[in-house]
Order: C-alpha cells, then sequence, then structure tokens
C-alpha cells in the first residue's frame, strides 16, 4: 500500500498535467497547502517522535538536514519547493535528476520504521503531486525528449518506495534510523518553510494562499 501510494501520487501530478492542464496559480495553491500539510506534520508528530527517543545530538541532525536540501537546492534549482527555470530546447538537467532523485529516495527511508507511518506517508504524498505537476509541466514546455521526460519520471516516482525498501532491509539504516529521521525533518523544514514563507510580489497579502495554509494545517491537525 505504501509503495503505491507513494508511486500513485507523481501519477495522479501528471495526469493533472495532461488532463486539466493547471494554471501557475492553481499549482501555487496545491503547493501552499502541501508545504502547509507537510510543515505540520513535521512539528505534531516527528518533532516529538525523535525528540521522546532522548538522543542528545537529534537537534544536529536536524540543522544537518537543513544544511543537506540546501546542497540538494543548489544542483535541482529548488525543484523540490516549486522553482523550476525552463528554457526552450533545453539539454536534458542531469544535475535536477540525480538531485530530486536523491531526495526522494531519502524522503522514503524514515518510512520503513516511523511511530507516525501514515501521517508521514500522506505528508510525502502530498508534497509529491504539485512537485509531479511542476516537473510534468517543466518537461512539456522543454522540448526535451519524451522518451527522457518518461523514463525520468519514472525513476522519481520509484525513488521514495526503493529508500522505504532500503529502510527496511538495510540494517546501516535501520541502526540509525532516528539520525534519518532527523535529518529528514530537517530536509522537511527547509522545502516547506520556503513555500509557505516566501514573499509575495510587493509583498502583498495573498488572501487565497493564506486559505490554503490554513486548511492544510487543519488536515493536519485532524489526521
Amino acid at each position: 500500500m505504501t509503495y503505491i501510494a507513494l508511486i500513485l501520487s507523481v501519477l495522479i501530478g501528471i495526469s493533472i498535467v495532461f488532463g486539466l492542464k493547471p494554471s501557475a496559480k492553481t499549482v501555487q495553491l496545491l503547493l501552499a497547502f502541501s508545504g502547509a500539510y507537510l510543515l505540520s506534520i513535521t512539528i505534531l508528530h516527528l518533532f516529538p517522535e525523535v525528540y521522546n527517543i532522548g538522543n542528545v545530538n537529534v537537534g544536529l541532525y536536524i540543522l544537518l538536514g537543513l544544511l543537506l536540501q540546501l546542497i540538494l537546492d543548489f544542483f535541482s534549482k529548488g525543484a523540490e519547493h516549486g522553482h523550476i527555470h525552463i528554457q526552450e530546447n533545453m539539454t536534458f538537467p542531469w544535475a535536477l535528476f540525480v538531485s530530486i532523485c536523491l531526495h526522494a529516495f531519502m524522503e522514503g527511508i524514515p518510512l520503513a520504521h516511523n511511530h507516525h507511518h501514515e501521517h508521514l506517508l500522506w505528508a510525502i504524498v502530498v508534497h509529491k503531486v504539485p512537485i509531479a505537476i511542476i516537473l510534468g509541466t517543466f518537461f512539456v514546455k522543454s522540448g526535451i525528449a519524451k522518451n527522457k521526460a518518461v523514463l525520468f519520471l519514472l525513476a522519481f516516482s520509484l525513488m521514495s518506495p526503493l529508500g522505504s525498501l532500503a529502510g527496511e532491509n538495510i540494517s546501516l539504516l535501520i541502526t540509525y534510523k532516528t539520525e534519518i529521521t532527523a535529518i529528514i525533518i530537517g530536509i522537511f523544514l527547509h522545502i516547506s518553510t520556503i513555500i509557505l514563507f516566501e514573499t509575495s510580489k510587493d509583498h502583498k497579502f495573498n488572501l487565497l494562499k493564506f486559505i490554503a495554509i490554513i486548511i492544510g494545517m487543519l488536515v493536519a491537525y485532524l489526521a
């Protein structure tokens, strides 16, 4: 069920691109909702879990996760939180491919042994749908060969399930599951806060984005 949900989240995002052709404004609202949901799940469920373990170094691993996502952003150009620059007839973006697949693989690892497995799973699923929409739109508009685009999106959809599978079977990942979860918390904090707290043009208050954020937080709280 976990693997199916993770793969379907990407397929749903791609289907929305070709079926509904959502506007940039709609995608931004979906991002705001997903960012609020991701941040809320992180604070309400993941934070208490790692700090209840009693590992005094948890905070350091969270900071490490923040720094790691900063490095990944350098190569992915911020695709994980909706920033992607489209150029016509561009070459295949290998740096984006590697960094965003690594990100997806890592976020799947804690699913194997997390006490709040269902909450974490839905946080990742909700996050992946708008990202898949953005990636799908990117490949459609960039003119990259369809076979390469399909292979990339297929690989991306499999990364989080593979991360979860690795977390279940690789002893090193099992031994350091708390530390890895803390690193993922740092990654989630980086992504969600950038999505939520980016200022609008001319610092104008965006009512629809604010409503999307409130809904995301409420859904996470009531889940």
